[in-house]
């Protein structure tokens, strides 16, 4: 027994069109979101990547800049110096914590305090270590000295009572 075959419409021609256009059109909307979030996805992983090589490189950096301020430069220790930071720096490596910054406590770990009583805010005085960070991203904070007013006026000045 042979299948009776109903007669193909133009309107059954035309939905079927618009399905299979719906179709491609879904699964092209996926296919391009798989494609931003694999592109998502591999900048991440980049980021972290970069970040763990750079935190991994911080202590060369200081051996290099403690030979720098202590031993006589040559051009080769120069050359290596100056290489080294430039290759960090290409990788977005950025330092901070100059003298004379206002003391953040998100960006500097205060290892002094040295009571000014003229002053009216914490200032970086001496910075030891340099901070580091790549971005938003803090890799090290910067390791100060600072100079201000007695804790019991900067402890009021930031919301926190004196009972320490």
């Amino acid at each position: 027994m042979e299948k009776e075959r109903l007669p193909v419409t133009d309107l059954s021609l035309r939905r079927l069109l618009d399905e299979r256009t719906a179709d491609l059109q879904r699964v092209k909307a996926e296919y391009d979101n798989y494609r931003k979030q694999v592109r998502r996805d591999r900048m991440t992983v980049r980021e972290i990547a970069v970040t763990n090589v750079l935190r991994a490189l911080l202590p060369v950096l200081d051996a290099v800049d403690r030979t720098c301020e202590h031993e006589p430069i040559t051009p080769g220790l120069k050359e290596i110096a100056d290489s080294l930071r430039s290759q960090l720096g290409s990788l977005g490596l950025q330092s901070f914590g100059d003298k004379g910054d206002a003391f953040d406590p998100t960006l500097h770990d205060a290892v002094a305090h040295h009571v000014s009583p003229d002053a009216d805010r914490l200032t970086c005085t001496h910075v030891l270590c340099p901070g580091y960070r790549v971005g938003d991203h803090l890799l090290r904070p910067a390791h100060v000295e600072v100079a201000g007013p007695p804790r019991s006026e900067w402890d009021t000045r930031l919301g926190r009572g004196t009972e320490n």
